[in-house]
């Protein structure tokens, strides 16, 4: 595809996101925070334009889009509604886990193709009780007999686990394995069952439905994921999760930007030939979210340039590589309160009120959710690790 084509078509998907995020998830947003209810109509506005599968190879039937595209989209319903980006996000994490390592399996190119014709939403189950957030470790071991597996976990929280019609699960290759021996399996709806432990009565992030069920399985062993998790995390999980987790940050933070500009206007229309005095602290606010968008942009591109090649695979299993992707995790979840936090400043009383157009509470509530998602004390440890090390050449 030519750059000039490729540009188009961002900017379609991005159009497309921007319209079922105004038309749809801004419509239920509040009542989806409000409730703590998943964000059913954005989602099936997501389904409906066939979004879902929007990663899957074109000769499978979906769009074959790319990391840039995919994270433009991410930051364009962030705009909107924080839980329907994350939603989408987290999907479309376990459908390039699947399209980047399962597609040597003709089970997987077969579920592809399911995928492409239901809009089949995929959630994640990596946390366990015994292991907290530490993706790389497994307590529990998938069995397998003969050409049948039975699979129990339980998980501290399963993203959107009750709405999910498939579950993407890590678990130790075998009970013999070492914690940091995984691999994947594909739960399908009908082979599980999930019986909940807490509630999800958060802060922030309240429509992403996420508490904590035991999970127990049993399947065909095919839908066990070719190769080792590790691979996967390095190469596809990792990535994905930090770069269109921080699209969906940007979005956020994109919005609270543009209502403290129009706090602003609306001040400066008042008194009309004087620069209100928020407009200084609104000219730091545009230079720190600028700084937040040019690396997101940079590393999703960076990001697409290695995935496209061999050797550049091998690239993505690399200190360096993953230093980066530490590194934009933590910048962009950080900068974003910072960002958040100032337009709230900016828009004063009007910004704190909950009925509000220029209200900003959910948006920082949302906001804080951020540095928790794999906290980023774990990942600044990881990384200091890796400097011990790395040497940058």
């Amino acid at each position: 595809m030519s750059s000039s084509s490729r540009d188009a078509s961002q900017g379609a998907s991005a159009k497309l996101a921007h319209r079922i995020g105004s038309e749809v998830a801004a419509v239920h947003a509040a009542d989806v925070d409000r409730n703590a209810r998943f964000p059913v109509e954005s989602i099936a506005a997501l389904k409906e334009a066939r979004l879902l599968s929007a990663l899957v190879p074109v000769e499978l039937g979906g769009m074959g889009m790319k990391m840039v595209e995919l994270t433009a989209i991410c930051t364009a319903l962030g705009q909107y509604c924080a839980a329907t980006a994350m939603v989408f996000a987290m999907h479309q994490i376990q459908v390039a886990c699947i399209v980047r390592h399962g597609l040597g399996s003709e089970y997987f190119r077969g579920y592809c193709r399911e995928l492409v014709e239901r809009q089949l939403l995929i959630g994640s189950i990596t946390s366990e009780v015994g292991i907290g957030g530490d993706t790389r470790s497994s307590l529990c071991a998938v069995e397998i007999d003969g050409d049948a597996f039975v699979l129990n976990k339980d998980a501290t929280t399963i993203s959107y686990g009750a709405h999910a019609d498939d579950l993407l699960v890590t678990c130790r290759r075998d009970a013999g394995a070492a914690r940091s021996d995984q691999v994947m399996v594909l739960a399908r709806r009908g082979q599980f069952t999930l019986e909940q432990t807490s509630q999800w009565d958060t802060l922030g992030m309240r429509g992403t439905c996420s508490p904590g069920f035991k999970f127990r399985s049993a399947g065909a062993a095919v839908q066990i994921l070719p190769g080792d998790y590790a691979d996967s995390s390095s190469q596809t999980m990792v990535p994905y999760s930090h770069i269109l987790w921080s699209g969906l940050w940007l979005g956020i933070a994109s919005d609270a930007m543009s209502r403290a500009a129009a706090f602003v206007r609306a001040a400066a229309r008042r008194d009309p030939g004087t620069v209100p005095p928020t407009a200084l602290r609104l000219a730091e606010l545009s230079n720190t979210l600028q700084s937040m968008r040019s690396n997101v942009h940079d590393v999703a591109r960076d990001c697409e340039e290695l995935q496209d090649t061999e050797e550049g695979n091998e690239s993505l299993l690399t200190i360096g590589f993953a230093l980066k992707m530490n590194n934009l995790k933590i910048s962009c979840s950080t900068l974003m309160v910072q960002v958040v936090h100032e337009a709230l400043l900016i828009c004063g009383i009007m910004g704190y009120k909950n009925d509000s157009k220029f209200s900003l509470g959910r948006h920082l509530r949302d906001a804080h959710s951020a540095q928790l998602m794999v906290g980023n004390d774990r990942i600044y440890a990881r990384s200091a690790s890796m400097l011990l090390v790395y040497k940058d050449t």
